[in-house]
């Protein structure tokens, strides 16, 4: 009981913390403001997180729509879908947790210690934006081996390509109304990526 009380309370901070976040940005998200939202103490969000880094991690990895999960469905889309359709639903995935991501992301960069804070913490969990190209790149290689990419394409310069692909999109549509749909740009740039890799 205390355990599902204890996960009830740390998921009630959570999503406090990310309409905090929606509403004042990362630098009005404090201890204070996250506490009155989800109607605890501050001392109990420093109960469940070590500190507002912890914190916005645990909002990256665990309440906005992540990479992995998005990464994990396309390994399994792949078995049975064709390459192209498979990639596009990861772009339009990479889109969203991007646009998602961007007010945690901008508020950090402008926040010296609290960016050193969130680096070392990433170097220590062994996490960042880099994993995700990684692993993609890990995913078209397996597509290399079976054939439906050229032997000598690049998978790792494919990765790059895409994930900086859909995350230009999302930042882009923080600024702009765009033109075109999520889904279609997605359609557009991995047919654009497949060109070069097509076996």
């Amino acid at each position: 009981m205390t355990t599902t009380r204890q996960a009830g309370t740390r998921a009630r901070i959570l999503t406090a913390a990310v309409e905090v976040i929606a509403a004042h940005g990362v630098s009005g998200a404090t201890t204070k403001r996250i506490a009155a939202s989800a109607g605890c103490s501050e001392a109990l969000i420093y109960k469940h997180f070590t500190g507002k880094e912890e914190l916005f991690l645990a909002v990256i990895l665990e309440v906005m729509p992540g990479l992995a999960h998005a990464l994990d469905r396309l390994r399994s889309d792949l078995d049975e879908r064709p390459l192209a359709e498979a990639l596009t639903a990861f772009a339009e995935s990479a889109v969203e947790f991007y646009r998602q991501a961007a007010p945690i992301a901008s508020g950090l960069l402008t926040d010296p210690a609290l960016l050193g804070a969130f680096r070392a913490m990433l170097a220590v969990r062994q996490a960042g934006p880099h994993i995700p190209i990684a692993v993609l790149a890990g995913i078209l290689r397996a597509q290399q081996a079976a054939g439906r990419i050229r032997a000598d394409a690049d998978c790792d310069g494919a990765a790059a390509l895409l994930m900086g692909a859909c995350y230009q999109r999302a930042d882009h549509s923080l600024l702009v109304e765009l033109p075109t749909e999520p889904a279609s740009f997605a359609g557009s740039a991995v047919s654009a990526l497949l060109t070069g890799l097509s076996a």
